[in-house]
């Protein structure tokens, strides 16, 4: 693969994976990740009791090379959606982001469907976006 194809590849930030590490004992960095089962282990484990939070430290490089060659890149920012579902997602922010602008008022008037909905998108919303991108490369092809 040419470095300019690597290059074009680079979906998900160390920065925003670090970031929201700080968050980790929740799970949050493995969701960005694309680790929705590690993910809620780690939310309902405190982070395996914060030895997992702690190991994941080091772990973060090689989570985000593999979500980088995982997702299909496109238009749409993954770490963008990511820190708006985050931190905004009961106001359904990110889906007003996505171009999903009907159920964003749903979440916006509903505060998530009551967090269902951002436990969805916590776990779909690498695929979501993903999916989007290549939908966008088959039409634009």
């Amino acid at each position: 693969m040419s470095p300019s194809r690597i290059a074009s590849r680079d979906t998900h930030s160390k920065l925003v994976g670090y970031l929201l590490w700080l968050f980790g004992f929740l799970g949050a960095h493995r969701f960005y990740y694309g680790k929705p089962v590690t993910g809620t282990i780690w939310f309902f484990t405190l982070g395996l009791l914060g030895i997992g939070w702690l190991i994941d430290l080091f772990l973060i490089p090689s989570m985000d090379r593999q979500a980088d060659l995982r997702f299909e890149a496109g238009p749409i920012n993954y770490s963008l959606a990511w820190l708006l579902l985050t931190f905004l997602g009961v106001f359904g922010i990110h889906r007003f982001y996505l171009g999903k602008w009907l159920t964003g008022i749903l979440y916006l008037l509903t505060f998530g469907l009551c967090g269902l909905g951002v436990l969805y998108d916590f776990w779909t919303l690498n695929d979501q976006i993903s999916l989007r991108h290549a939908r966008r490369g088959i039409f634009n092809g």
